[in-house]
């Protein structure tokens, strides 16, 4: 019991830290004008094509994507691109009111839509990458970058993606299901630890009275050398890597072993799940390794870069599992929603947005939930009628979009009902970012 419990203190380390990196990456795209021309630009052929070229690529495309069936449309239609918008939004709220990582409901809300999982992996990958690169600010954070931590670190890391990849598309192509299954059941997992000891959390909070803070109670975390990290530093494994001189005299050092083992960690979550490789690195870094919380914030932006890159592209783009039109729609819907949500938080109570949490993070964990018996009985893995099949994972999809329906509609009329209270603090930086600013001087 007490491993699940902090299982599931590590995972919700794991979204705050890549929630961080959305708010920042956000802002960064969308307080420079250059690009914001690249992100318009990149929009146009979705929606030229789609307006002018719909019917006819519907009529031309091939009816087998990487050696199976299609199971969604690789194709624009307004009503495509709309639905993308809409989810990137729900997730971006989520990052931003909540500042912990919203990309756990992108996977289970495109299968929800009827993509087939490897196809939402491959997608939400491709969503980050696109946002990394086009929201990169590793000029900002050149001094905190520990260049041999992040090329041996990315070396675990490449190779834990190929395996990632490589195991989700053996997986598919043994049966599109089994893949399906798969995937599911890793969410399930995940989202089931980490909405647990959310609404644990929230719950005790409430118990103690715990108004204010923010979503994560204001705990200042890796300020101290943990014994675990000291344990690791004190094995001398050749090569050994040296870290952190600028603040220790002489610096630290860890094996590089352990870089590559929890690189390959990190890379392998990330091309299994879709979620980005930035969401392990910080509690990794700070909490197993024992780096320093400045030196993995400019590492951990520097290495998703080119995992995500890296995942997205060679284990997913040229095998045809990316639709990049929810890509693009996606990346949209964000931007606007971590904005919004980042604005709330000033108007909002800590202890309400960690109740608001919990219950995104069990409804995907339902939705999911709810939807891998169907996936068992077209296996024949376990004896379940199609209308029951069918019954079950409806009950998952609506828990699924009435929670996340809910929950942005009432980030989006909190924002206009206190719009005049926010009006004015528009360039100031968000509550989250503050915080990563303060830890970090």
């Amino acid at each position: 019991m007490n491993f699940l419990k902090q299982w599931g203190q590590f995972m919700m380390m794991a979204t705050k830290a890549h929630a961080q990196w959305e708010i920042e990456v956000s802002n960064t795209i969308l307080h420079d004008r250059k690009r914001l021309v690249i992100l318009g630009l990149l929009l146009i052929p979705i929606i030229l094509g789609g307006v002018v070229f719909a019917s006819e690529i519907a009529e031309t495309i091939p009816q087998f994507l990487g050696g199976k069936k299609a199971y969604s449309p690789a194709f624009f239609t307004s009503g495509i691109f709309i639905a993308s918008i809409l989810i990137g939004l729900a997730a971006g709220l989520i990052t931003g009111c909540i500042g912990a990582g919203g990309g756990f409901v992108i996977a289970p809300a495109l299968m929800s839509a009827g993509i087939k999982g490897i196809m939402a992996v491959g997608t939400d990958l491709f969503h980050i990458f696109a946002k990394a690169i086009m929201g990169s600010v590793i000029h900002r954070k050149l001094g905190n970058i520990s260049v041999s931590l992040a090329l041996i670190f990315l070396i675990g890391a490449i190779v834990g993606a190929t395996v990632g990849g490589m195991i989700n598309r053996v997986l598919y192509e043994i049966n599109p299901v089994l893949s399906d299954a798969f995937i599911t059941t890793i969410y399930v997992i995940m989202l089931g630890l980490l909405g647990t000891y959310a609404l644990t959390d929230f719950l005790k909070a409430r118990k103690a009275g715990d108004q204010g803070g923010d979503a994560h109670g204001g705990k200042s975390e890796g300020s101290e050398l943990g014994n675990l990290p000291r344990k690791l530093q004190t094995m001398n494994i050749p090569p050994m890597i040296t870290f952190d001189e600028g603040l220790i005299p002489g610096g630290r050092q860890i094996s590089a072993i352990f870089l590559v083992l929890s690189g390959a960690l990190v890379g392998f979550s990330a091309s299994i799940m879709g979620v980005g490789g930035g969401f392990l690195t910080f509690p990794i870094f700070v909490y197993i390794l024992g780096v320093s919380s400045m030196t993995t914030v400019g590492t951990d932006i520097f290495q998703i870069i080119f995992t995500a890159g890296y995942a997205a592209i060679s284990q997913y783009a040229i095998y045809g599992f990316i639709f990049y039109t929810l890509a693009m729609g996606m990346l949209l819907g964000s931007l606007l929603g971590i904005q919004i949500g980042a604005m709330v938080t000033k108007v909002v109570k800590g202890i309400t947005i960690r109740g608001f949490y919990a219950m995104a993070v069990l409804a995907g964990f339902i939705n999911r939930f709810f939807a891998l018996p169907g996936k068992l009985a077209e296996m024949e893995v376990i004896p379940l009628s199609k209308g029951v099949a069918s019954f079950l994972e409806a009950i998952g999809v609506w828990a699924f979009f009435v929670v996340i329906g809910g929950f942005a509609v009432w980030v989006i009329g909190t924002f206009i009902v206190n719009i005049k209270t926010l009006k004015g603090e528009g360039e100031h930086a968000s509550p989250h970012t503050d915080a990563v600013e303060r830890e970090e001087a």
